[in-house]
């Protein structure tokens, strides 16, 4: 692409006012030399997630002043093009908007969220319709976040330059004029119309001579009329003012990046006018230069031609994860590659990483060795699988009541989902004489569920690098794993112990429902669950007729467990006589309906509404009749880990874990509640 044609444009709205109009080419699809990564980034435009507005930036300032307008992106061959308005009234944006006008060249840069890169190590590879020379990164996969507005881009090795034009003209736009010096004949008057000029030119900016085709106007000048006065010139104090702040502020940037221990670096920075991505990028290099490429003990690199998926394995094996488990997702070959290893301590990971991808390993890993081992493409996906795979170990692990007494179903969004369900009316009838069949009916019962989202974040800090502990990280998702697991149980003992209402304005238990016993003789007994079992029993569909679903489960708390246990198992029930002297037979007719006892803490837990030491329930089977629901989102039944970003103000890196889930009640009958006491 031609130069004149890789520019941020702004142009004055109509208004006038605050709001301008920009344009520009974003990125260009070639190399970067970005902080951080150890070998250039090309960002695969293909893959990019575009959305339908983006923030426009000032210098990647993630904070309310520091954006200055909105934006849309599309990227259209290999290139990313943006247009949109600069809005904000602050001091970033109209040091752009003034600095324009006064003739300074802006670049574009890009904010992007990597969430899957590559290292090409050999060969080219055609990306965004151009061929590019290993080494490099090739981020496959990545969503745009923001644009900035920046002094240099990291998009300088492809020529990316966008250039600001100020186009005032009152309530018009026009084209940028460029003065040029007109010789007047010795003796010849002045021309009689007069054009505005500028107050003053910088001596280093020189109008081109083809003013067409110039992507940088040396300034810009809107032609006087009789009816429409000249654009007063820019204010050169507050311009030069604002270059003498902006360099100022450069240096001590140069500063701090540099230290004390690279005095050559800082001086050639400053001299030479180096942005920070540059600076940056010389440390590092400068900082691994110094640094021996043998390791000592204390940091295990074994060169046995180990892959990212091995390391991942020997990771998975010494966290607890089994053989057997970790082949069915790894494969056999990969888990035996990797028993050798399985030993290998979190600082060997960190190095083993870095060899991987051909960077030199640090004799220790201080804070700059930790920030170049996260830096690689396979670390933090490393860690994030094997904290994933230890999470849903514990998941797995931990007993889910709720499982046991719910259906499940997959919902599709965050929505309130409605749960309908057919419900047939009327017997079959005879078929008469004439072939003819009877209508039948069917009548519609409605339910709902809903999903939420539940999360939590922890952190692999510098302290746990340092002091070489990997079970203190692995620790946090087995416990955020087995808290998981209780999330399901706490949202259903919840849902259940409040008693809430159905859809036909009636609490779930209730006498017209016909699926609550009351009063002192509903303590469990016998006679009780007896009676509470002739209850399930003699519930009625919608048309009267019996649902004929057989009691399967009694829940139970902790204090009648043993009673339960008593009375569903015991062959026989031994009766004391009373004043009638009643005799019966010792036979349990309660141990034949195969009860499944379940005791649960929750139901006498007080942090809960409803909760009761004496109160029971008996359900139907899952399946058989809908009772409650566990719904998750899309089929992912189990809590999800993530990685994040490096945080500039925490030493280490973050991770997430979040589950989307919802339980909610479906249908009353299949359930019978036994208050267990009085009132």
């Amino acid at each position: 692409m031609e130069a004149n044609k890789e520019y941020l444009e702004i142009t004055a709205a109509k208004e006038g006012g605050g709001k301008h109009k920009v344009a520009g080419l974003a990125y260009s699809g070639g190399k970067m030399r970005l902080f951080g990564w150890s070998k250039p980034v090309v960002v695969d435009l293909a893959g990019m997630t575009v959305p339908e507005s983006v923030p426009l930036l000032a210098n990647h300032e993630n904070h309310t002043l520091g954006r200055v307008g909105v934006v849309t992106a599309k990227a259209d061959g290999g290139r990313l093009a943006i247009e949109g308005d600069i809005v904000a009234c602050g001091e970033l944006a109209e040091a752009i908007v003034e600095q324009g006008k006064a003739g300074a060249d802006w670049q574009l840069s890009i904010g992007a969220e990597v969430e899957a890169a590559e290292l090409v190590q050999e060969g080219r590879r055609k990306v965004n319709g151009v061929e590019h020379e290993a080494p490099f990164y090739h981020v496959t996969k990545s969503t745009l976040r923001e644009v900035s507005v920046v002094a240099v881009g990291a998009d300088r090795s492809t020529h990316m330059t966008v250039t600001a034009q100020l186009q005032l003209k009152g309530n018009s736009i026009m084209e940028p004029k460029v003065t040029k010096k007109e010789t007047t004949p010795a003796g010849a008057a002045a021309p009689a119309t007069p054009t505005a000029t500028p107050a003053a030119v910088p001596a280093a900016v020189e109008a081109p001579k083809d003013a067409t085709a110039a992507a940088t106007p040396a300034t810009v000048v809107a032609a006087a009329s009789p009816e429409r006065p000249a654009e007063p010139a820019p204010d050169a104090k507050a311009i030069a003012a604002e270059a003498v702040k902006a360099e100022r502020d450069r240096v001590t940037m140069v500063k701090s990046v540099c230290g004390s221990e690279f005095p050559e670096i800082e001086a050639k920075a400053i001299a030479e006018g180096w942005d920070r991505n540059t600076v940056n990028e010389a440390v590092l290099k400068a900082y691994r230069a110094k640094q021996p490429t043998t390791t000592p003990p204390s940091v295990t690199v074994k060169n046995t031609g180990m892959t990212a998926k091995t390391l991942e394995a020997a990771l998975s094996l010494r966290a607890g994860i089994g053989a057997d488990e970790l082949a069915k997702s790894m494969g056999d070959e990969t888990v035996e590659a990797a028993m050798k290893d399985s030993d290998i301590p979190l600082q060997g990971v960190l190095a083993e990483c870095m060899r991987l991808e051909g960077m030199d390993v640090p004799r220790t890993f201080d804070n700059a060795g930790i920030k170049a081992a996260f830096s690689t493409v396979s670390l933090p996906g490393i860690l994030s699988n094997v904290a994933q795979k230890k999470l849903l170990q514990a998941y797995r692990a931990q007993p889910i009541i709720a499982t046991r007494l719910c259906t499940s179903a997959d919902l599709s969004d965050f929505k309130e989902n409605q749960r309908f369900r057919l419900t047939d009316i009327g017997d079959l009838k005879p078929v008469g004489a004439d072939g003819e069949i009877k209508d039948g009916g069917v009548s519609e019962e409605k339910a709902v569920n809903q999903l939420d989202t539940y999360a939590k974040k922890f952190c692999l800090t510098r302290k746990m690098i340092i002091n070489d502990d990997l079970g203190a990280f692995l620790k946090v998702p087995t416990a955020m794993g087995n808290r998981a697991a209780r999330l399901v149980d706490q949202l259903f003992f919840q849902r259940l112990m409040s008693n809430p209402a159905m859809p036909d304005g009636k609490p779930l238990f209730a006498a017209p429902h016909k699926n609550l016993l009351t009063g002192a003789s509903s303590a469990l007994s016998a006679d009780s669950l007896k009676k509470a079992i002739q209850l399930f029993l003699n519930q009625t569909d919608a048309d009267g007729q019996p649902v004929n679903v057989e009691p399967s489960i009694l829940l139970v708390p902790t204090a009648l467990k043993f009673l339960a246990v008593e009375l569903t198992r015991g062959a026989a029930l031994m009766m004391s006589g009373g004043a009638e002297q009643t005799i019966r037979p010792t036979l349990n007719v309660l141990a034949e309906e195969n009860l499944s006892i379940v005791s649960s803490p929750y139901l006498s837990n007080a942090k809960y509404d409803g909760a009761s030491d004496a109160a029971w329930y008996l359900f139907g089977k899952p399946g058989t009749v809908d009772t409650f629901e566990i719904g998750y989102l899309k089929g992912k039944r189990t809590p999800t880990v993530e990685r994040g970003d490096l945080d500039f103000n925490v030493l280490g890196i973050w991770f997430r874990v979040y589950f989307d889930v919802g339980i909610r009640e479906q249908d009353h009958r299949g359930m019978v509640k036994s208050n267990g006491a009085a009132g």
